[in-house]
């Protein structure tokens, strides 16, 4: 009699990890969100409305779609708020004085290392906040006399700053005053 023996392939019991997955580190779950994922990316409309849960059938009207938005780009902010900004970011301590060491010209640089150690908008306390910014603008729109009110808290101080529109078109901070520091510089 013959015995013939069957060989059988061995079948692994598990398939092995993939790289990916394979970890030492246990793996952290994640933040449980809202039904329909975070919050703003759910479907607007009523239950069962949405496109991609809905069959289509003869009976519905095609979806409407919204005409084209045409928006209008974000419009910028105009130098003297943006350069009473940068003055205000230097004076509270937010900014190195070097900061503005392109964006100045003559002697506002040194005004602004003369000033801003001494600045009471340094001290701790509330954030020093931009109220309101004036502009008066000279000699056919290339040098513009600013001013702008800082609230820190219950208390409002004053800034003035000068800006002049170089050959390159760009607009330069040419001196600068904070509560009446500076004015000695100007004198001068």
């Amino acid at each position: 009699m013959t015995t013939t023996l069957a060989t059988t392939t061995p079948t692994p019991s598990a398939t092995p990890p993939h790289p990916a997955t394979a970890t030492t580190r246990p793996r952290t779950p994640r933040p449980r969100t809202a039904p329909g994922g975070p919050a703003g990316t759910r479907p607007r409309g009523p239950v069962g409305t949405h496109p991609r849960t809905t069959a289509p059938s003869s009976t519905t009207a095609p979806p409407r779609t919204a005409p084209p938005r045409t928006t209008a780009p974000p419009r910028a902010l105009p130098p003297h708020t943006v350069f009473a900004e940068r003055l205000l970011a230097v004076f509270s301590g937010e900014r190195p004085v070097h900061w503005m060491l392109g964006h100045t010209v003559g002697e506002a640089y040194e005004q602004l290392v003369r000033i801003a150690p001494e600045t009471p908008l340094r001290s701790l306390g509330p954030r020093p906040v931009l109220r309101r910014c004036s502009v008066q603008v000279h000699e056919g729109r290339a040098v513009v006399e600013a001013f702008a009110t800082i609230a820190t808290g219950p208390r409002v101080r004053a800034m003035a700053f000068r800006l002049e529109r170089g050959a390159d078109h760009r607009w330069r901070c040419a001196a600068v005053e904070l509560d009446g520091l500076g004015a000695t510089a100007r004198r001068t």
